[in-house]
C-alpha cells in the first residue's frame, strides 16, 4: 500500500523556493525526500514546525532534494500531524528514527501510541 502524508506537489529544496512557497509565518508539517523519474514522490524524512514552518524547512537545505509542506491550524494539530506519519511509515525507509517530541510546555499526547 503506497503511504501518503496528505501533501499536494513538490518543491525543489531551496531558500529561494522555500521562500516563493512558504509565504505565511505558521506551524505545519512537512515531508522532505526526492522525487522518481516516473514523477513520484518518496518520502526520507519529515517534521513539524510549532511556529515557523517556513524557517524549519530551511534547515534541511543541502540535506534533501525536495520538500511538501502544509499549514497546520496550531502546534498540536502539527505534532498531530507528525505523530500519524511517525506511526504509519516503516521506520526502515525513512530516517526519523525516534518519536515526534511535544511542544514545548504542553501537555499534548500521542493519540496513535
Amino acid at each position: 500500500m503506497k503511504k501518503s502524508i496528505g501533501m499536494k506537489s513538490s518543491y525543489v529544496l531551496t531558500q529561494k523556493s522555500v521562500d516563493y512557497e512558504i509565504t505565511k509565518i505558521s506551524a505545519g508539517n512537512f515531508a522532505l525526500g526526492y522525487e522518481t523519474k516516473s514523477g513520484l514522490f518518496v518520502v526520507q524524512n519529515f517534521g513539524r514546525s510549532d511556529t515557523d514552518l517556513n524557517s524549519e524547512i530551511k534547515n534541511w537545505i543541502g540535506r534533501y532534494e525536495r520538500f511538501k509542506f502544509f499549514y497546520a491550524t496550531s502546534p498540536k494539530s502539527a505534532f498531530i500531524k507528525e505523530c500519524k506519519n511517525y506511526h504509519a511509515f516503516d521506520k526502515n525507509k525513512i530516517d526519523n528514527k525516534t518519536h515526534p517530541i511535544k511542544p514545548e510546555n504542553t501537555d499534548y499526547t500521542c493519540p496513535y501510541c
